[in-house]
């Protein structure tokens, strides 16, 4: 095949450089996005009373969505002011990528209609913002953005590390004063601890999957940038 040309290959680059500044634009919204929601939902907890911060940031939901500003920010500002991503920040991406689409199938197949104990109703916006929107725009910026550093298949330790910590540490705070931040890791529950440990594992392997495909995605995205005209 013939040689790319050095107008066509600069004309190539730049439209990239466009795409990737114009995704970094879109993720400093969507961190503020994010933190808008809960900004939301706490200010509306404590205007009925029912505001509990040690329940609230105890839901992995929260936890993540909390990581999810410090990334898509750190994220944007980095599209903005550099041409590429470090590794260490695209290994945390990928993870983040798993915990968002994690964070959207759970809720939507297992949560969604699950009333809260006290008959609570908050604002509709902040759950389908983290619990769909965000999600979905976490999960196609990963397969459409530029500018990834290429990532080992070891970030599928480091995605899956954070939230079996989490369920460590869940798991001993609800035998302590036997709150649990979701009805399916309730020992006491109609399934008991085997259903609690089924749930567990389950969801753990999802993360594992889900981030080998975001490696999967890294590596095809990583190999055809270096394939492509040098610049």
């Amino acid at each position: 095949m013939p040689a790319t040309s050095a107008p066509e290959s600069a004309t190539a680059s730049r439209r990239l450089l466009v795409l990737r500044r114009s995704a970094g634009i879109l993720s400093l919204a969507a961190s503020a996005t994010v933190f808008a929601a809960l900004v939301t939902q706490i200010t509306d907890q404590i205007s009925v009373g029912r505001f509990e911060p040690t329940e609230y940031f105890a839901f992995f939901t929260i936890q993540t969505a909390m990581i999810n500003i410090v990334v898509l920010a750190a994220g944007g500002i980095m599209a903005l002011r550099a041409e590429r991503d470090t590794q260490l920040y695209t290994a945390i991406r990928a993870s983040v990528f798993s915990y968002a689409i994690v964070t959207g199938v759970v809720y939507n197949l297992l949560l969604r209609d699950v009333p809260n104990d006290d008959g609570y109703v908050g604002p509709w916006w902040p759950n389908e913002a983290l619990h769909v929107w965000i999600p979905v725009y976490i999960a196609v910026d990963w397969m459409l953005a530029t500018g990834r550093a290429r990532i080992a298949w070891s970030a599928t330790w480091l995605a899956v590390s954070y939230p079996l910590i989490w369920v460590g540490v869940t798991m001993l705070r609800g035998a302590a004063d036997g709150w649990y931040p979701y009805p399916f890791l309730e020992p006491f529950g109609p399934n008991g601890v085997p259903g609690v440990v089924a749930h567990v594992v389950a969801i753990a392997a999802f993360i594992i999957g889900l981030t080998a495909i975001a490696v999967t995605i890294n590596h095809r995205q990583t190999r055809a940038s270096s394939n492509s005209p040098a610049r």
